[in-house]
């Protein structure tokens, strides 16, 4: 498969053809049994020398100017006829005419397979989405695995949840648990023991409502002292009435 370089510059060699005026200008994909010839044929045609030795010099800036680019070889440019220029990947043939019509290139690559500029731009996008598709595989396979992150949720205790104790092996051959587990063991003794105590206490604050039922009788020993004393003053009060009415006094009548 030709690689996408290629293809851009196949593009760039073709553009310049069309702005020289080549004529009947034609892309052979060749096969893959001529693989080691060229991936493309470019050919292109003229009708006159000039023009010729325009097309192919067009072809040549564009080349070098775009990618830095130089032919491995070039031929025929003094007669003006047909010039080869070769860029490895890319076969580039500028004829006169008539010399085109006498070697007929065409009939002699029949299995290739003719495009034109726009099969070249999408064969040049399909090259692209598969170097990508291989950049990207390549990447993952290199990168490390990522490591997990715990989150905020997850990285919080429940309360209902129970730490197994780590168990250590003796020399002896037997299991006993480590210092950290006897320490857990320890404070849960203590926050059983303070659970016991606790009712307690709370016994204690439950006698203190007793003490104040006693300040409330208080006030009734105070009345039954007050029902005592108003009898013994209404007595006296009513002593001399009873002195006044012996000695013949009469009472007061009441309407």
């Amino acid at each position: 498969m030709p690689t996408p370089d290629t293809l851009r510059q196949l593009l760039v060699a073709f553009e310049a053809c069309e702005s020289k005026k080549g004529e009947d200008t034609r892309i052979l994909s060749l096969d893959p049994a001529d693989s080691g010839l060229a991936d493309f044929f470019l050919i292109t045609s003229a009708t006159n020398d000039r023009q010729v030795v325009a097309i192919a010099d067009e072809i040549e800036f564009r080349l070098k100017q775009d990618f830095g680019l130089y032919a491995s070889s070039v031929e025929g440019r003094r007669q003006g006829e047909w010039i080869l220029l070769d860029y490895v990947d890319i076969v580039i043939h500028v004829f006169l005419q008539e010399k085109r019509a006498f070697y007929d290139i065409e009939r002699l690559r029949k299995s290739a397979r003719n495009l034109t500029g726009a099969d070249v731009e999408q064969e040049l996008q399909h090259a692209l989405a598969h170097a990508l598709a291989e950049k990207t595989r390549a990447v993952r396979k290199s990168a490390p695995a990522a490591k997990k992150i715990p989150t905020k949720a997850s990285s919080r205790k429940s309360p209902t949840t129970e730490v197994a104790t780590p168990i250590v092996q003796s020399k002896g051959g037997s299991t006993m648990p480590s210092k950290p587990a006897k320490k857990a063991a320890a404070k849960k003794a203590a926050a059983k023991v303070e659970v016991k105590t606790a009712p307690a206490k709370k016994a204690a604050v439950t006698k203190a409502p007793a003490k104040k039922a006693a300040v409330k009788k208080a006030p009734a020993k105070k009345a039954a002292a007050k029902k005592a004393v108003v009898p013994a003053i209404e007595a006296t009060a009513s002593a001399p009435r009873q002195g006044l009415m012996g000695r013949g006094a009469k009472p007061p009548v009441v309407k």
